[in-house]
């Protein structure tokens, strides 16, 4: 089995692309993810520059072929649903993006995050409801999921299928997927392309079996990332995981 690397924390340091490959080869990593842009940055993968210019993508693929490395998928994690309107269409702007450039270049899966709105139409900020009672929050996840989430998943997701690509949800808390069923509920409303990036990192914390979750999950993944969380038990004894 091959290993791959998610270079967003080697670029988030600095470090170039070139010295990022040298050293992931040298300890045999053969396929890495890159950062497109949004939460993840684009120091790797400048987006705009390969899509704008064929020499300048003929000279960053050059960077894998001679390495004989690859690249199993871009990495867009932002809030596209963000109440700020503003800030949700630049994080749209470069998911868009980053599906053409996965096209262009022959990868199949781009990474990311559902995204999570506000608990209406007036507010400015995110909204992650986490509990049922008092009613209200009910009715903001009615707002959430019927008037902004699927609609727009709905749209995008078409997008991505129409360029061939497939959308690997990352369940992560302070977002509107964070688990299976959530992820389930946005894939039945949405389609096939839309799917798990399998994180067993944000599940361990919640309680949740990674083995049970994959189980749950059949047929719907469509990435994984292996990472692993450390529950204080000292501090979750206290005050829980949430």
């Amino acid at each position: 089995m091959d290993l791959g690397v998610l270079t967003a924390i080697l670029d988030g340091n600095g470090v170039p692309l070139s010295d990022s490959l040298d050293y992931l080869s040298s300890k045999g990593i053969r396929w890495v993810e890159l950062g497109t842009g949004n939460y993840p940055g684009n120091g790797h993968c400048p987006v705009d520059e390969l899509l704008g210019s064929k020499t300048a993508l003929a000279k960053w693929e050059d960077e894998f072929k001679r390495r004989k490395m690859r690249i199993s998928g871009l990495s867009c994690h932002g809030n596209p649903i963000h109440p700020n309107k503003a800030f949700a269409s630049t994080n749209l702007d470069v998911q868009k993006k980053t599906i053409q450039l996965a096209e262009k270049i022959g990868v199949k899966t781009v990474v990311l995050f559902s995204g999570c709105p506000g608990g209406s139409k007036n507010d400015t900020t995110p909204n992650w409801v986490t509990c049922p009672w008092p009613e209200d929050y009910l009715h903001i996840l009615e707002y959430q999921w019927n008037d902004v989430a699927i609609p727009f998943w709905t749209k995008e997701a078409k997008f991505a299928r129409d360029h061939g690509i497939k959308l690997a949800f990352e369940a992560h808390p302070g977002f509107i997927v964070y688990n299976p069923e959530t992820l389930l509920k946005l894939r039945k409303a949405c389609g096939n392309t839309v799917g798990a990036n399998f994180d067993p990192s944000h599940f361990f914390w919640q309680g949740i079996d990674p083995l049970a979750a994959v189980r749950a999950l059949k047929g719907a993944i469509h990435y994984c990332h292996a990472k692993d969380t450390r529950v204080d038990p000292i501090k979750s004894s206290v005050n829980g995981n949430l």
